[in-house]
């Protein structure tokens, strides 16, 4: 992969002479997803109760282990009981009245204009990957992820519009553990303008990220404090437990006013039951537990239901995703997080270990859960990979693809009398053709999805051109899209602003990430 120093001359000029296929493939539609289908449903009324239930029984009765002092007890101090062992058994009629202060709706302030992001009902907010530890692409293959690698995907997510939210993409190994948040935080906040996402790292590292992207928005601390500008996950540490840095990351965002996600890793036959019911009931209490802790601190807290629960493969141990039994957890975890009016998480994934057709089989397969299921918010939407150990560069684009075939699936089709063209259907008589009629002339160059990736043009043609497969087609987009890019306006005085807080912090040690 070429360096960014390298590549920095003349890329504004070159940019300035072409257009990269990012430009010819946007749609002020696609920036806000409505879904207009009604989510499948895999259980019935009296099922999802008795699932409802079941976790009730499994949070009262055997309870969830909690690893920090300070969330332990706010939850006593909630009229939980402290059953030992760190374990906190939930009384349900309290738990229940905490989830009811949670907003049903979350209106996401993204940095550029336009770029808000609304979850809930049945708008639908697009994030790209992240925290995978490697990289990969055809040039250099499956390598240690960098700050240069983070950045090229900032480059890329930025340039389309079916892409909101923007992931942590790759881990920058090459930046020490104790400064990386300065430096991932930056590259979002500068080379994009959509939503940050916020790793929970310790108090520390989330203080440093959340004063950064407040810094970049221009507000003051209280309004930060009641406008959500980032996102976070906290996951719980299957089975029942919830660790110290996740406690933390909670209790940190509700007091920010930020929006956490929480998301229980459940994989069925390994950290949850072998059977669909068992592992949604056990992902139903740890999903809870963790979203009381964030009204317990913040009364009407913006929280998100998150749901990951896949299977492994029972001869080896491995996770898999795009599964079945993937898609069946995700049509019901859409039900659980609509009994209680909160908005929900699902996740676009594959096992698969290259940019290949198992890679896109399995994603297909997990879109169609998700967005079918009702998802408000898909993380993992673009780029995912080997099981979320590698972000790939041809893999983001085959799910841009993907994704933005969902945006034009979801818009809505007219019906008039121009759109049912029975004029147009006399025009041509019997036998005819429509290649040539005004109504098709009218319409024909946005009658249908033009698409980015895939190759429509004859065996003949496409032998002509190299005959490239998908997945080369997609390493070249990639990097056209990283040449074209050229930065969102943010106001000088917010830039200096920025790298004197992240000087400061960086001679004071940067933070540490073990509390």
């Amino acid at each position: 992969m070429t360096t960014l120093k390298q590549r920095s001359g003349g890329r504004a000029g070159r940019a300035a002479k072409r257009k990269s296929a990012a430009e010819t493939h946007f749609d002020l539609a696609w920036r806000q997803w409505k879904n207009p289908y009604a989510p499948v449903e895999q259980f019935s009324v009296d099922e999802v109760e008795a699932i409802h239930l079941a976790s009730l029984r499994i949070l009262s009765e055997i309870g969830i282990k909690i690893l920090t002092d300070e969330a332990h007890a706010m939850y006593v101090k909630a009229g939980m009981r402290d059953a030992g062992d760190q374990v906190i058994k939930f009384d349900p009629d309290a738990l229940m009245e905490l989830i009811a202060q949670a907003p049903s709706d979350i209106i996401i302030q993204g940095r550029g204009p336009g770029r808000e992001v609304k979850i809930g009902g049945r708008n639908v907010g697009i994030c790209t990957t992240g925290g995978t530890p490697n990289f990969s692409d055809l040039q250099g293959g499956r390598r240690p992820g960098t700050l240069a690698a983070l950045d090229d995907f900032c480059r890329v997510s930025q340039a389309f519009d079916v892409i909101h939210m923007i992931g942590p993409f790759v881990e920058a190994q090459d930046v020490s553990p104790n400064l990386r948040h300065y430096a991932m935080t930056k590259s979002v906040l500068t080379l994009t303008d959509k939503v940050p996402f916020v790793f929970f790292r310790g108090t520390e590292a989330v203080a440093d990220a959340y004063e950064m992207i407040r810094i970049a928005h221009g507000l003051s601390v209280e309004e930060f404090a009641n406008t959500p500008v980032s996102y976070s996950v906290a996951n719980s540490n299957s089975p029942l437990q919830l660790d110290h840095l996740m406690c933390r990351g909670i209790i940190d965002a509700a007091r920010a006013g930020q929006v956490m996600v929480l998301t229980p890793f459940t994989l069925a036959g390994a950290m949850a039951p072998v059977t669909l019911p068992g592992a949604i009931a056990q992902q139903n209490a740890e999903a809870l537990a963790g979203i009381a802790l964030a009204q317990i601190v913040r009364p009407g807290a913006p929280v998100v239901y998150g749901s990951f629960t896949s299977n492994v493969d029972m001869k080896s141990g491995a996770p898999a995703f795009g599964t079945p039994e993937y898609v069946k957890a995700a049509f019901a975890s859409g039900q659980m997080a609509r009994r209680y009016g909160l908005p929900l998480r699902s996740s676009g994934v594959t096992a698969s270990n290259a940019p290949d057709a198992q890679a896109a089989y399995e994603m297909q397969m997990s879109l169609w859960g998700a967005l079918m299921g009702g998802t408000n918010l898909l993380l993992h939407g673009a780029g995912w990979l080997e099981g979320g150990l590698t972000a790939s560069a041809e893999k983001f684009i085959m799910d841009v693809e993907m994704l933005q075939m969902f945006a034009e699936l979801f818009k809505p089709v007219e019906v008039s009398e121009a759109t049912l063209a029975v004029d147009a259907m006399a025009d041509v008589g019997h036998g005819g053709h429509f290649f040539g009629t005004q109504h098709t002339l009218d319409r024909f160059e946005t009658a249908f999805y033009s698409p980015l990736l895939s190759d429509w043009s004859n065996f003949e043609n496409w032998t002509e051109r190299g005959s490239q497969d998908a997945t080369q087609r997609a390493n070249r987009i990639f990097y056209e899209t990283v040449e074209a890019h050229v930065p969102p306006p943010l106001a000088q005085d917010r830039v200096e602003e920025m790298e004197a807080f992240v000087a400061r912090r960086t001679d004071e040690g940067g933070a540490d990430i073990e509390r």
